[in-house]
């Protein structure tokens, strides 16, 4: 085949007819071993849309990617994950394409460039810009392949996708499978406008629509895109109008439609339709499709029973593929230099970017405001000038899409830096936060980790209410597969991001906003910090202060109060969130014999509360008195000063805490 069109020899129908063929056969068969128990959870099944991945999927190159949906197992195959590997995921054995990790919605496989189905709509938008980004700051002549349903069209995340990828001129093929419902809502129910090009084209997309139905008009509406894309290195959206003739899930009772209406398309169906086209051409016979039939049969049963003889995995290996096994190598211990040199926080943060984008072409900073602005606290100002437009990149305001771009970009071999503003604005991505970043290594089985780090500003004390001044950093501690750190001091401001870099696991970096501005001194040749360990920042013996971020300046003087008084407390700065350092906690813990956790999170599912439940786990027979916490008040954080200060930890209630563990 030549140019945008396909030639249809003998053996190129032969192979389309065999592709779907065998996406038919093998749904059909996942729809029994599904009633006999063997496949279980979700099992979306591609029946009615075979003609669609057939006709993309073999024009990609193998370089190219593919970002796909939940109903992804045609993807799979045509792509050409071996179908035992297939069929082995959807048994959810060790021998899966995805170590049975995975399952029917999750099948990944690295070898054939396949980043996976995603179970979220529209949450593989954001990951395939991030692809398509990376391949382009990189010079890779790849396209990235999405796939999506109608339905994801009314997600933000759509849009954000479609702005960034038409805004950055990335090489995405956007294939939209409507197959006319969402789940069972008729499109025609859920979208305002059912002219579904018009979305894309109201980007400055370049948009067609095509007979899902006929493989050989995907395949050319396919050639032709990518050839513009290829060409333009700006994406393309392909709307291919199809039906699923089988229901939504296995689940689905499928009440939102009749008989009738599904025999209908049945009688206009890809497989049928393609058939009688080509036998009654005389390109293929009777005797061809037989054969096809009972290879694509005897392909299905070995698959099966492989599956069926497959090992599961052993339980002891359970939380493998949460975080990398290979962890990178302590970072250099730097030589102090003996000169120091007087910084604020925020210029140590800013020096701790500029060293990573000097040392590493990988690496890059995007985010809103980031660029000519200089960012929202002034962190990034000046490095655009420095850096230049491609790696200090201003974001539209799409918190969701930039993140999940970032978060791609970190599986094709970058090294992004994705600035959120402020925390609060963070659960506008919380979804490709916890959904791909912290999901997608063990998801995938190993196969792909995301070595992306996301900074943002956390906490309150400049009078910005409720919506902008918030501690959440414990949340996402709870959330595995995630890193989470709270750089305190200048050293660790400048230092952790280094590090954090160097991880091949996402890392998420919580700056309080209160020290932005506090100065003092750091050693001029400062380099890289460890990011497991709490440090002991004072001393003591009588009771164990246990804070991070923001507050420790003020446990630090609440020590200073103490001491005051005859009691010598010790202050640990807990620098890691996840994982916490439960080492340094119960030693210290187990000297003092008392504890006071200071955390200006919400008391209510607090960080503090898992501090001291892991306290009473490893040191309960050590404890001379209760454990004690001093935390946020149950409110949104208020305007007023006197109200914000009554609302956060505060010197006197630490001060007060501590002396209650000693019954004073």
């Amino acid at each position: 085949m030549t140019g945008d069109k396909p030639h249809l020899t003998r053996t190129h129908v032969l192979d389309l007819l065999r592709q779907m063929i065998r996406i038919r056969q093998f749904e059909d068969r996942c729809a029994e071993l599904y009633t006999r128990e063997k496949i279980r959870g979700f099992l979306h099944l591609y029946d009615g849309e075979e003609a669609i991945a057939s006709g993309v999927i073999p024009v990609l190159a193998p370089g190219d990617r593919i970002v796909a949906t939940y109903r992804e197992h045609g993807h799979a195959l045509v792509r050409g994950v071996p179908m035992n590997a297939v069929m082995a995921e959807m048994f959810g054995k060790a021998t899966g394409s995805s170590g049975g990790r995975g399952g029917s919605m999750h099948i990944f496989d690295a070898a054939h460039n396949f980043y996976g189905g995603n179970a979220i709509v529209g949450g593989g938008l954001p990951l395939a810009v991030g692809l398509a980004l990376a391949d382009r700051m990189q010079g890779a002549p790849h396209v990235t392949a999405c796939f999506f349903g109608e339905g994801a069209v009314a997600e933000g995340e759509f849009h954000e996708s479609m702005n960034l990828a038409q805004l950055w001129g990335l090489s995405v093929l956007f294939v939209c499978e409507n197959n006319g419902y969402a789940m069972g809502s008729a499109l025609a129910r859920t979208e305002a406008q059912t002219e579904l090009t018009r979305k894309a084209e109201s980007y400055g997309i370049e948009a067609h629509q095509v007979d899902g139905m006929d493989v050989v008009a995907v395949e050319a509406a396919t050639r032709r895109a990518l050839a513009r894309i290829r060409e333009t290195g700006t994406p393309v959206f392909l709307e291919a109008k199809t039906y699923r003739f089988r229901a939504h899930s296995m689940f689905d009772a499928q009440l939102y439609r009749d008989k009738a209406e599904v025999e209908v398309w049945r009688q206009k169906g890809p497989i049928l339709r393609f058939r009688t086209w080509l036998l009654q051409n005389g390109l293929v016979h009777e005797d061809d499709i037989a054969k096809i039939e009972t290879e694509v049969a005897a392909e299905i049963d070995a698959a099966v029973a492989f599956a069926e003889e497959s090992a599961w995995e052993p339980v002891e290996t359970l939380t493998r593929h949460v975080v990398a096994e290979d962890r990178p190598a302590p970072p250099p211990v730097t030589e102090p230099s003996g000169k120091t040199v007087t910084m604020t926080y925020r210029e140590a943060v800013r020096q701790g970017i500029r060293d990573a984008l000097a040392r590493d072409d990988r690496v890059f900073l995007m985010g809103e405001d980031v660029g000519a602005y200089g960012g929202c606290y002034a962190v990034s100002k000046g490095l655009m000038d420095e850096f230049g437009e491609d790696r200090i990149r201003d974001t539209p305001l799409s918190e969701s899409g930039f993140t999940g771009a970032g978060i791609g970009a970190a599986a094709a071999g970058m090294r992004p830096i994705v600035e959120v503003m402020t925390v609060n604005f963070s659960l506008l991505a919380l979804d490709q936060i916890l959904n791909t970043a912290a999901t997608l290594r063990h998801m995938s089985g190993g196969q792909f980790g995301c070595p992306v780090v996301i900074r943002m500003a956390t906490g309150a004390g400049k009078q910005l209410a409720a919506q902008h001044s918030h501690s959440l950093e414990g949340w996402f501690a709870h959330i595995p597969g995630l890193r989470v750190l709270a750089p305190a001091t200048l050293e660790d401001a400048r230092g952790m991001l280094w590090t954090a870099i160097e991880d091949p696991d996402p890392v998420l970096i919580f700056e309080n906003v209160m020290l932005y501005n506090r100065e003092g001194e750091i050693d001029a040749a400062a380099g890289p910090v460890e990011i497991d360990r709490a440090a002991i920042r004072r001393p003591g013996r009588d009771v164990s202060l246990i804070t991070y971020g923001g507050s420790l300046y003020k446990v630090l003087e609440a020590a200073d109060v103490l001491a005051g008084e005859g009691i010598e407390a010790e202050v640990i700065d807990l620098r890691s969130l996840r994982p916490l350092d439960e080492e340094t906690i119960a030693a210290s813990v187990t000297r003092t014999r008392r504890a006071v956790v200071v955390d200006e999170g919400w008391r209510s599912g607090s960080l503090s509360a898992e501090i001291i439940a892991r306290i009473n786990e490893r040191c309960f027979w050590s404890l001379d008195a209760p454990l004690a916490r001093v935390c946020a008040e149950e409110v949104p954080i208020p305007y007023p000063k006197h109200l914000e200060d009554a609302a956060i930890p505060q010197v006197p209630e630490i001060v007060a805490a501590a002396k209650a563990t000693l019954g004073r």
